[in-house]
């Protein structure tokens, strides 16, 4: 990436932009290439799990989208347009699926009309918020969504940017509050029982980038955001666990689950 974007940092990392350059995408500059590769030396596995994160967001969507009929998604923290989108991937199942995306980096905002392509017979949206104002995303995607029938609500790899443990289950009790029954929270989050020196390493690296703080939880505390939520089966496990198409014994430092809301 050469363009430069009014208002946009390119002095410290973007974790949007540093997920992608892990997935293999373009949209990054040599501060997040550099970041990227300095933590890959120390963690090599990171790339294991910015792919299994991935791959779950697919497994999760195409479950909720067809076996649960779920037509309704707002994906907060969507990070970088890359292959398997939430609303490529459910309106594949379903045409009339209805998105709606939030981030709040300058970068992801750039490429949100490759966010935006949908399907005629469906909707696609974007917003522009913080996750830690979830009164503002949720009056605004209430002009999009439909707040009386399910909605899956995706949070891959954003509340590790909210360290405060009571922050961060006020916002998902106030978004998770505000869902329908038979709505659905589809979450993911590092974690440090996996290659736990390392991910440690990296996070405190992160942070003295000047890049907004992130924190890793363990799974007691990602369970604490399914409270009064039936989980999915396997539970909170390895995002290579979580229903693999195939059986594998490869474990990542990203944590995932699924809960019903009853």
């Amino acid at each position: 990436m050469s363009e430069h974007v009014p208002g946009l940092d390119t002095s410290r990392p973007s974790s949007a932009r540093f997920w992608d350059y892990l997935l293999g995408g373009k949209d990054n500059y040599a501060i997040d290439r550099t970041a990227a590769e300095r933590t890959l030396e120390v963690f090599p596995q990171l790339r294991d799990s910015a792919r299994a994160d991935r791959a779950f967001l697919g497994r999760a969507v195409r479950l909720l989208a067809s076996e649960k009929e779920v037509r309704q998604f707002l994906d907060i923290g969507t990070g970088l347009p890359t292959a398997d989108n939430t609303h490529q991937v459910a309106q594949w199942v379903a045409p009339q699926s209805r998105i709606v995306y939030v981030d709040n980096d300058p970068t992801v905002m750039m490429h949100a009309k490759a966010l935006l392509t949908s399907d005629p017979r469906g909707f696609t949206g974007y917003i522009e918020a913080d996750v830690r104002d979830p009164r503002t995303i949720l009056d605004r995607a209430a002009q999009s969504l439909d707040f009386t029938r399910p909605i899956a609500l995706m949070l891959l790899g954003i509340l590790n940017f909210v360290p405060d443990d009571e922050q961060a289950a006020d916002v998902v009790d106030q978004l998770v509050g505000a869902l329908a029954p038979g709505s659905y929270l589809v979450l993911a989050h590092p974690t440090e029982e996996v290659h736990g020196e390392a991910q440690a390493a990296t996070m405190r690296a992160w942070n003295a980038s000047g890049a907004p703080p992130i924190t890793a939880r363990d799974p007691r505390r990602i369970s604490r955001f399914f409270d009064g939520l039936n989980l999915l089966e396997p539970g909170v496990v390895s995002a290579t666990q979580w229903r693999p198409s195939k059986p594998t014994d490869e474990i990542v430092t990203q944590y995932v689950a699924v809960g019903h809301k009853p």
